[in-house]
């Protein structure tokens, strides 16, 4: 999209919400939508764009980098290879959004909804995640190291081979959510809900998971050396072949789980 054309959309917000009036943001949206088709690759570059609609639109490999996208709509949307660092996305619609391999370094997606959004590859560090909806989000070999995920849902995402080192996960839910073999080194897991969740071979080394629930959760072969579990819920966990050297185990339950030997606790 050439320069004339953005400014043509921040004219057309302009008119659409007058000075001095909140107006409503979604007025000018209809000629966002309208451009759609130009947006593939487009230079959007710290533009406004708050509440625009950009539904389904193809975003392939658009800059975004620092542009205010506060409650979009974003629903089904391609931004695969896009360059969202420093855009705040905060009360974002990305349900079903494919951003795939997308550049989301330090991006502000607090409170976004992110549902079933396809985030495999995606770089994530550093981005504030806090309170987002990660639901069923395909998050495979994604970069969210020191990422901050707090009281974030992501029950049922698939996070297999995904660096999360160093990140804040405190008071999230990650219910049957998929970290095979994710690196959680250092991660902070305090009070998270890991109940049946799949952590086979995952990196746990130093993570903080007091009081946190791992009730039928698959750690087969999982690296806890170093782990703060006191007070962690372990009942019918699978801990086989599990490395705990230095793990911290008081006051933690562990009836009916596995032992990483298969002798008694």
């Amino acid at each position: 999209m050439a320069t004339r054309d953005l400014m043509d959309i921040d004219e057309a917000r302009n008119r659409a919400v007058p000075s001095g009036e909140q107006g409503d943001v979604l007025e000018y949206a209809p000629l966002i939508v309208a451009c759609a088709e130009a947006l593939r690759g487009a230079n959007l570059r710290v533009a406004n764009l708050d509440g625009a609609d950009f539904r389904v639109a193809d975003l392939h490999s658009a800059d975004l980098h620092g542009a205010d996208l506060r409650r979009a709509w974003l629903v089904g949307a391609v931004l695969e290879d896009a360059d969202l660092r420093d855009a705040d996305l905060q009360g974002a619609w990305l349900q079903l959004a494919d951003l795939g391999e997308a550049n989301l370094e330090d991006a502000d997606l607090r409170r976004a909804n992110l549902r079933g959004a396809k985030l495999r590859v995606a770089n994530l560090k550093g981005a504030d995640l806090g309170g987002a909806d990660l639901r069923g989000a395909d998050l495979r070999f994604a970069k969210l190291r020191v990422a901050n995920l707090e009281g974030a849902d992501l029950r049922g995402a698939n996070l297999n081979h995904a660096n999360l080192e160093d990140a804040d996960f405190r008071r999230a839910n990650l219910e049957d959510a998929d970290l095979s073999l994710a690196n959680l080194k250092g991660a902070d897991l305090r009070g998270v809900e890991l109940g049946f969740a799949k952590l086979r071979v995952a990196n746990l080394d130093g993570a903080d998971l007091r009081r946190a629930n791992l009730r039928g959760a698959e750690l087969r072969s999982a690296n806890l050396d170093g782990t703060d579990l006191r007070g962690a819920d372990l009942r019918g966990a699978d801990l086989g072949f599990a490395k705990l050297d230095g793990a911290d185990f008081r006051g933690a339950k562990l009836e009916g789980a596995i032992h990483p030997t298969g002798g008694d606790w």
